[in-house]
Parts: C-alpha cells; structure tokens; sequence
C-alpha cells in the first residue's frame, strides 16, 4: 500500500512538520522508499514462531567473584602525579582562585 500525499501531509502535521510542495513530493517517495524496504519483514511467516521475551534469554553473569584484593601503593600512585602535596594529589582548583589545590 502506497502513501499518497495527503497521507505524508497528514504524518507532517501530526509531527508538526512544515512541508512545502516540493518538500511533501520528495517525502513521498522516501517515505514510500522506506516502507517499501519493509516488505520482506512483513511478508515473512511467523504463525509458527515462538515469541522472544528476552533476546538473552538465560544469559548468567560470568565475572568472578568480588573479593579483596591489594591495592595500589600510594608511592606508585603519586608517581606519575603532575604535582603532589604529601599523600595527595595536587589539582587545578575548580572553585576560582586559580593555582592548584
């Protein structure tokens, strides 16, 4: 089934769309293009299909276990620090002042 202009005018004003004349032709044919597109999935037979109600259906989490594990040294956390102050880091300050904080 074809969309007529009147069709694609109507769809404009629905979404509030202003067309001109040769702006509706040329939405015509596109739109007419895209729904033309869309025949093979409305021609496929899917009576027989059963439905997907999740498309990962029994997918589990496979990460391991969250446990405790040593961290980062402070001396090799600060060692590539653009500027630091004792056990922090040093940063431009956000609040106005200038400098870092």
């Amino acid at each position: 089934m074809a969309l007529s202009q009147e069709d694609v005018r109507a769809i404009a004003d629905y979404a509030r769309i202003g067309l001109d004349e040769e702006e509706l032709r040329a939405m015509t044919v596109y739109m007419n293009e895209a729904v033309a597109m869309l025949q093979p999935i409305i021609d496929l037979e899917v009576e027989e299909v059963e439905p997907t109600f999740h498309p990962i259906g029994s997918l589990v989490n496979v990460m391991r276990a969250d446990e405790p594990r040593e961290g980062l040294r402070l001396d090799d956390a600060l060692e590539n620090a653009h500027a630091t102050e004792g056990r922090s880091f040093r940063v431009p300050s956000i609040l106005g002042g200038g400098g870092l904080s």
